[in-house]
């Protein structure tokens, strides 16, 4: 028994310090400047942007795909144009938040569904389902701060991050099977990615910095950022049990629609600026 006791303390003993090293790799990084907004967090990070971009790209490329297949991408080419082109009013305005993100290899794409949805994958793979166009009727403005809010998460680095919450679990959980003989619990990165993307809600931390950044490229590109309150006003409404999947983590309706209306009039003075150039 006192053996059987010692080989489990020192097993214990071996996962604790192996965790310690995993969590060592980890580094604490400012992914964007402040903005008018403010937001200032820091992150700690355990995989590093160009790997993380790496598993976005090929998750990114087997979501068109396999939309292309079901004849569901870029099936409308008035769509396809008018989401095109509030991208690339808003990718300009990313350089306030960092300045290689305008120079990203951005890519932009409309799939047929009729799911309320919209995501924006690490490295600025973008994504807008029909179903928030023709169910919500979004007007240009609202669906800047759609687009805005999504970009916003890639700013952050907010699918990095989770990501990286998630390997320094995995690596918990690796080291310790690894160390009772029980197998590899691994999966690809870009599973992780996309799991990250489409099956797990952002925190209410997350959402709220991209609340904030998402209003203030909007109204940096000359889209009028109020839209944010009127677009989550449609979104609440529209039944299923409450808003998209994508936006169900945040705070109550009522607490989220006064923090959008104090960042948009927070960067009121940017729109008005916007729209005088």
């Amino acid at each position: 028994m006192t053996t059987l006791r010692f080989q489990s303390q020192v097993r214990a003993a071996a996962i604790a310090a192996l965790a310690a090293l995993a969590l060592a790799a980890c580094q604490t990084v400012q992914t964007t400047q402040s903005g008018a907004v403010g937001v200032e967090r820091k992150q700690t990070m355990m995989l590093s942007s160009a790997e993380v971009n790496r598993g976005a790209e090929q998750a990114y490329l087997q979501t068109t795909q396999a939309a292309a297949k079901k004849g569901a991408l870029n099936r409308n080419p008035a769509e396809v144009s008018r989401v095109r082109a509030i991208a690339n009013r808003l990718i300009p305005a990313t350089g306030a938040f960092r300045s290689d993100a305008p120079g990203w290899k951005w890519e932009v794409n409309v799939i047929s569904s009729s799911e309320i949805n919209a995501w924006c994958m690490p490295g600025g793979k973008i994504a807008v389902y029909t179903g928030l166009l023709e169910k919500l009727r979004v007007t240009d403005d609202e669906l800047a701060a759609v687009m805005g809010h999504e970009i916003a998460h890639a700013l952050r680095e907010h699918g990095r991050e989770r990501a990286s919450q998630q390997a320094a679990q995995n690596a918990v959980v690796g080291i310790g099977a690894a160390i009772l003989g029980i197998g590899d619990a691994g999966a690809s990165l870009a599973n992780v990615v996309a799991d990250v993307t489409f099956g797990l809600p952002y925190s209410r931390e997350f959402e709220r910095e991209a609340d904030r950044i998402g209003v203030e490229l909007a109204a940096r590109a000359g889209y009028d950022p109020r839209a944010a309150v009127t677009l989550w006003q449609k979104m609440a409404q529209t039944g299923n049990g409450g808003p998209p999947q994508f936006l169900s983590t945040h705070p109550s309706e009522q607490s989220r629609i006064e923090d959008l209306r104090t960042y948009s009039a927070r960067v009121m003075p940017l729109y008005e600026a916007a729209k005088r150039r």
